[in-house]
């Protein structure tokens, strides 16, 4: 691979994927996306030939299912390199320290030990398992980057300052402890992902005053950062009457959730919390978007009858009006010129306070 996107990979990069061997990170039973929501099993010991093939794909590939859901994979490698690229890390001026937030298989960790060096480089992985086989696998390919079983979260402060930090997995917020480990100047580079939402790529550049700005970048989908015992989410307050109150919606669900992910983006952004599911069963309408509050019991559901498609049916119930929520930030999306995920970002003043902005017409606007 010497090309990806239309563009040409900068030779350090093309270097470091040719010493690298990616299956050396891979075990046996690997899991490749079937197109419809699905995952294609590929057993090394079945099929050997097509495991390598697949090893080699330019495809993100599930190592680890949890009760029946990924939670670890090995990144499609052209992500990887973008994301290396956008860290600056194939024109090295001087030697760098990196903080690998989630090590995974150890196959990035291997990428930028190959690009900096082993003494360069932390990778802190939250399952223990996990980073027992990635810290295995990295010697088994030559490389002896520090590896930490701790939770990527609250960083690693044993090792700091970091010129960088760098997950490989999504995140909605950036943890302080990211801020306090990487030096004035560096940067920190995340996928990002919100309840609406899960797209996009962070890149914050850190200040002397310990703040932080950035913009986002229209490339990865990750699986989001995992945290050790995470509490089960308590219920809302209840609805003050319990029933929904109906309206019509000139919107149409499909676009804010049909696929456009600059739209798409900006809702999850802009709407904190909520996200939704597409029904088709028929048993409501015959086609329903349903819309959860994932931090309350306030709902909507967005109803096409099949045969109006300026008009669609609205239900909404609990303390938030979700659908007229959605229906503000989309329109406030179209009032700034239907900005891309790229103009979009965000800043991190001394307090902590995030303010997200986005460059549009007539020059930053908060959001």
């Amino acid at each position: 691979m010497t090309q990806f996107l239309g563009h040409a990979i900068p030779p350090a990069l093309v270097q470091t994927l040719r010493t690298v061997p990616r299956h050396l990170f891979l075990p046996d039973r690997i899991w490749r996306g079937d197109g419809q929501g699905g995952y294609g099993l590929c057993d090394h010991e079945e099929e050997p030939e097509r495991w390598l093939e697949t090893a080699y794909s330019d495809a993100s590939l599930v190592t680890q299912f949890t009760n029946g859901l990924p939670t670890s994979s090995a990144s499609m490698p052209s992500m990887v390199l973008r994301t290396l690229m956008l860290a600056g890390l194939h024109t090295l001026s001087r030697p760098l320290r990196v903080a690998e937030m989630g090590t995974g298989t150890g196959f990035n960790a291997a990428l930028l030990c190959a690009l900096l060096g082993d003494k360069g480089v932390t990778t802190i992985e939250l399952d223990r398992g996990l980073a027992q086989a990635g810290e295995s696998n990295l010697r088994a390919a030559g490389y002896a980057p520090t590896v930490v079983h701790g939770d990527a979260a609250a960083g690693w402060l044993d090792r700091a300052p970091y010129d960088l930090t760098l997950a490989t997995f999504s995140v909605d917020r950036i943890p302080s402890a990211w801020l306090a480990q990487t030096v004035p100047g560096g940067r920190i580079i995340t996928p990002w992902n919100s309840a609406w939402c899960c797209y996009g790529t962070l890149a914050l550049t850190t200040t002397q005053d310990g703040s932080a700005q950035g913009n986002f970048h229209s490339f990865a989908a990750f699986m989001p950062m995992r945290r050790p015992h995470a509490a089960a989410r308590a219920p809302g307050p209840a609805t003050p009457d319990g029933s929904p109150k109906t309206t019509t919606s000139t919107l149409s669900p499909w676009e804010v959730a049909g696929g456009d992910l600059d739209a798409e983006f900006h809702v999850g952004l802009t709407v904190p919390g909520v996200s939704f599911g597409w029904d088709t069963s028929g048993d409501h309408a015959p086609v329903r978007l349903d819309v959860t509050d994932t931090t309350g019991s306030s709902w909507a559901t967005v109803d096409y009858d099949g045969h109006h498609n300026g008009r669609f049916a609205v239900a909404q119930s609990g303390p938030r009006r979700l659908w007229d929520e959605i229906t503000a930030a989309h329109e406030r999306w179209l009032t700034l010129g239907r900005p891309s995920v790229d103009q979009h970002g965000l800043t991190i003043d001394t307090t902590g306070t995030r303010t997200r902005w986005v460059q549009a017409v007539g020059g930053q606007h908060t959001l």
